[in-house]
C-alpha cells in the first residue's frame, strides 16, 4: 500500500512536467503505447462478449448486473413499485430524524449521487442505443432503469447500516464497509476484507478514470467547439490544459469541505442541469406533437421486432438493457457511498430514497432524449451518433440549442467530477487511513487529473478506466446476494413501522417494536 501511495504521489507531481513535454499528439501516443496492452486486456476480460450469434453478443457483466437486478426485485417483493410512495414521502421530509447521524438531508444525498449518474451517458449513451438498435432500445432501457431501482434500494440500505460515523460527525461507507463488516458478521470475513480491498482499489481507478478526465475531456471539446472550434478558440490553440485548470480550481473548491459542501452544490446544480434539459425536451415534443403517439408506437414494435443489422429483438434488447444498466449504475455500488451520509438512525430509508436515482436517471432523463430523437426522426439522418446525434435532434426545434447543450455537459461533467471525487476519496482512506494528510493527498491528485485530462485523448486510459469502474460490481453483487437477507428484515420491519395506525416517531426502537 505504501508503494502504491508513493507511485500515486509520483503521477501527481509528474502531472505539469507531463503537460509540458511536448506537442499534445505525442503526449498521447506515448501514454496510449505505455498503457494500451495492458489497458485492452483488462477491457475485454471486463467486458467479454457472449456469442449469441454471427453478429451480435452479450456482454457478461450485463448478465451479471441483470441477473443481480431481477433478483432483488423479485426477492423482495417488487419494492422498486411497492416502495415509490415511500421514497417520495421521505425525500419530500416526512420521516425526518433531527438529530440522527450523518451529514446530509435525504433529498441531498440524491441530488448528489444523481449527479454522479445523469451525465454524459443520458445524452450520447441514449443515441448511441438509438442509432444501433433502433427507437425499441428505449423499451429495454426502461426496463432496465425499473430493474436498477432494487439493486440501489439494497445496496444503499446496506451501505447505511454497516457505515461509519467518526467522532468530528463525517462518515464513511459504502461497499467498502458493507463488503468488510457485513460478511464478517456471516462468518466470512476473509472474503469480505478481499472483497472490499479490490472494491476500493477499482472505485478509485474509476473515479480518476471515468469520473474525471473523461468528464473533462469530453467537457473541455464541447466549449471549444461552441466557442469558435481548434483553429478560431483560444482553448482549442493548444491552451486547453487551462480550462481544465479553472475546472479544477472549481473542483477544488466545492470538495475540500467534504460531503455537505458537495451536497450543498447538487442539491442545486442538478434541479437546474436536469431541469433545463427536461424543459428544451418538453419544447422538442411540444412541437411535435402530432408524432408523439407514432413515436411510441415505433419503440413498442421495435422492442419486439427488431432489425437484422442489430441480430433482431435480441440485437434491440441488448442495446436498450446495455444503455439503462451502464446509465444509472445499479449494481456498481459507487452510490452507496454517497447515501451513506444521509442524516438516519434507520437504514432502509435511505434505500426508498435511493431506489427513485434510477427512474430520474434512466426512466425520465435518457426517456426524454430517446422521445426526441425518435419524434424527430434525426435517428434517420446521417449526422453521427452520440451527442452530434441528440444535438441534432434537439436543434430541429431549438436552432441555438448547441450552446445548452454545452453548458449541459460542463454541468454534468463538473457534477459528476465533485461526486466520483468523494468516492474515490473514501476508497482511498479506506486503504490507506481517515488522515488530513490523506485526505488531502487524494484531492490534489484527483484536481491534477482534471488539469491533465482537459487537453489529451487518452483512449487506454480511458477504456481502462471504463473496464475498473464495472469490475466494482463483480465484488459488490457477491456482498449484495449474501446481505439480502438482512435487508429484507430491515425492510419488512420498516413496512410494519410505517402502516401502523399508532406510529410513533421514526426512530430505530420503534420500527423494531412496530415489527414486534
Amino acid at each position: 500500500m505504501k508503494r502504491t501511495l508513493l507511485t500515486a504521489g509520483l503521477c501527481s507531481a509528474s502531472v505539469s512536467s507531463l503537460l509540458a513535454q511536448a506537442p499534445k499528439a505525442s503526449v498521447d501516443d506515448q501514454i496510449d503505447a505505455a498503457v494500451g496492452p495492458a489497458a485492452q486486456f483488462i477491457s475485454d476480460i471486463i467486458f467479454y462478449e457472449l456469442p449469441l450469434n454471427d453478429t451480435i453478443g452479450i456482454p457478461l457483466i450485463l448478465i451479471w448486473l441483470l441477473a443481480g437486478a431481477a433478483f432483488f426485485t423479485v426477492y423482495l417483493g417488487f419494492v422498486n413499485v411497492r416502495g415509490f410512495k415511500y421514497a417520495l414521502d421521505i425525500v419530500r421530509g416526512k420521516y425526518n430524524q433531527k438529530d440522527a447521524p450523518g451529514e446530509v438531508s435525504h433529498f441531498q444525498a440524491l441530488t448528489a449521487a444523481v449527479s454522479g449518474t445523469v451525465g454524459l451517458g443520458n445524452i450520447a449513451g441514449v443515441a448511441i442505443a438509438i442509432s444501433l438498435g433502433g427507437p425499441g432500445a428505449t423499451f429495454w432501457m426502461i426496463i432496465a432503469g425499473l430493474l436498477g431501482m432494487s439493486s440501489k434500494f439494497v445496496s444503499c440500505t446496506l451501505g447505511v447500516k454497516y457505515r461509519d460515523v467518526h467522532a468530528d460527525g463525517t462518515v464513511s461507507g459504502g461497499p467498502m464497509h458493507y463488503l468488510n463488516k457485513g460478511l464478517n458478521e456471516r462468518g466470512m470475513g476473509g472474503l469480505g476484507k478481499f472483497l472490499a480491498a479490490f472494491f476500493a482499489v477499482m472505485c478509485i481507478g474509476g473515479a480518476i478514470g471515468a469520473g474525471n478526465m473523461f468528464q473533462i475531456n469530453q467537457a473541455t471539446q464541447q466549449f471549444i467547439a461552441v466557442t469558435g472550434g481548434q483553429e478560431g478558440s483560444f482553448f482549442g490553440g493548444g491552451n486547453a490544459w487551462i480550462f481544465g485548470l479553472i475546472m479544477a480550481v472549481l473542483v477544488g473548491l466545492v470538495i475540500i469541505g467534504g460531503m455537505k459542501s458537495i451536497a450543498k452544490v447538487t442539491e442545486k446544480v442538478v434541479p437546474i442541469m436536469c431541469g433545463i434539459y427536461i424543459v428544451a425536451a418538453l419544447i422538442v415534443l411540444a412541437v411535435n406533437y402530432s408524432q408523439i403517439p407514432t413515436a411510441f408506437v415505433a419503440i413498442f414494435e421495435g422492442a419486439f421486432s427488431g432489425t437484422a443489422i442489430t441480430g433482431g429483438i435480441v440485437g434491440v434488447m441488448i442495446q436498450g438493457l446495455r444503455r439503462g444498466v451502464f446509465s444509472n449504475e445499479a449494481g456498481i455500488g459507487s452510490a452507496s457511498i454517497a447515501h451513506s451520509a444521509v442524516k438516519t438512525s434507520v437504514p432502509v430509508t435511505e434505500g426508498f430514497v435511493a431506489s427513485l436515482e434510477p427512474f430520474i436517471d434512466t426512466v425520465i432523463v435518457c426517456t426524454m432524449t430517446a422521445l426526441v430523437i425518435v419524434v424527430t426522426g434525426a435517428y434517420n439522418l446521417d449526422t453521427g451518433d452520440g451527442i452530434a446525434l441528440t444535438s441534432t435532434a434537439f436543434s430541429t426545434v431549438i436552432s441555438w440549442f448547441p450552446m445548452v447543450l454545452a453548458a449541459a455537459v460542463i454541468l454534468f461533467a463538473f457534477s459528476t467530477m465533485i461526486t466520483w471525487s468523494y468516492y474515490g476519496l473514501k476508497s482511498w482512506t479506506y486503504l490507506f487511513g481517515n488522515t488530513r494528510i490523506s485526505d488531502i493527498s487524494f484531492k490534489v491528485l484527483f484536481c491534477a487529473f482534471v488539469i491533465l485530462g482537459a487537453p489529451i485523448q487518452l483512449n487506454s486510459v480511458v477504456a481502462f478506466s471504463d473496464a475498473m469502474l464495472f469490475a466494482m460490481s463483480i465484488p459488490n453483487m457477491v456482498g449484495l446476494y449474501l446481505l439480502a437477507p438482512v435487508v429484507k428484515q430491515e425492510m419488512q420491519a420498516f413496512l410494519v413501522y410505517a402502516r401502523s395506525s399508532k406510529r410513533q416517531p421514526l426512530t430505530e426502537e420503534a420500527v423494531e417494536a412496530a415489527q414486534v
